[in-house]
């Protein structure tokens, strides 16, 4: 399906990247980083599906998808892509699938489960445990309960309680959008797992996790280390998965620092 995408750019130097939010995120969710690194790029920055200001998914087909094709889209020129957590996931998949268009690849707590899980099946057991309290809301149709329990797993810290009402709303609305992402985070939907193919993302590119985020992100990293032809691992202190929005400048360094090689 096609939907308006929104975009905010945020004007730097002459070097362009693309910025992919997370999971009920939106565009403006990048201004500390863009302001970081003003002196190194202009940030494009989009809504995602559903997200801000851009058009709402219809919740039919693979979101992933659709999600990947707007960001594809926005590519007329080879550009440096940034992603964080769900975001993260379609700027690897855009780099594996068209790396003509992809200069350098920064991807930030990838939130691409299918890919620890594929070295260690085990690990599913581990991740159905840690989150039976959302499955439980899902399965009980309560998306307020859902959107609650996600902000506290993969949020930026802030208590359920302590947030706006408006806030609250919006993450309640877009919380369906865990569960359908499952088809590509959970499953490989698009294939990125078979053999060989992650070696044609040749560009520069870095993994950058928190030390205080949820295990499973540092075993996604691990996955992903292993499989991406030329990347560092990167571990920001003090940081959790939000950590582009908390750490900006933090994160900044080691983007910084690939820029510079790619």
């Amino acid at each position: 399906m096609t939907l308006h995408t929104h975009t905010h750019l945020y004007e730097g130097a002459p070097r362009r990247a693309l910025a992919i939010h997370c999971t009920l995120g939106h565009s403006g969710a990048w201004r500390g980083m863009a302001a970081a690194l003003k002196d190194d790029l202009s940030i494009l920055a989009f809504d995602l599906p559903s997200h801000g200001k851009s058009g709402v998914w219809d919740r039919t087909g693979n979101v992933h998808d659709v999600a990947t094709d707007m960001a594809r889209g926005l590519i007329i020129e080879r550009m440096d892509l940034i992603g964080h957590s769900f975001g993260a996931t379609v700027a690897l998949r855009i780099a594996v699938e068209s790396p003509e268009l992809v200069r350098s690849l920064t991807l930030i707590e990838p939130v691409y489960f299918a890919a620890a899980m594929e070295d260690d099946p085990g690990m599913l057991a581990e991740y159905k445990r840690d989150s039976a309290a959302l499955d439980a809301a899902f399965a009980s149709g309560d998306e307020r309960e859902a959107a609650r329990v996600f902000n506290r797993d993969w949020g930026d810290g802030t208590p359920w309680d302590t947030l706006p009402e408006r806030m609250r709303e919006h993450m309640t609305r877009l919380v369906h959008y865990v569960p359908a992402s499952a088809a590509f985070l959970h499953h490989d939907s698009a294939g990125l797992l078979n053999e060989g193919r992650m070696a044609g993302a040749s560009m520069p590119a870095v993994l950058i996790e928190g030390d205080q985020s949820p295990p499973m992100s540092a075993k996604v990293a691990v996955s992903l280390e292993k499989r991406l032809p030329d990347v560092t691992r990167v571990v920001v202190e003090g940081a959790g998965h939000m950590l582009p929005v908390t750490h900006p400048d933090a994160v900044a360094v080691p983007v910084r620092a690939l820029l510079a090689r790619s």
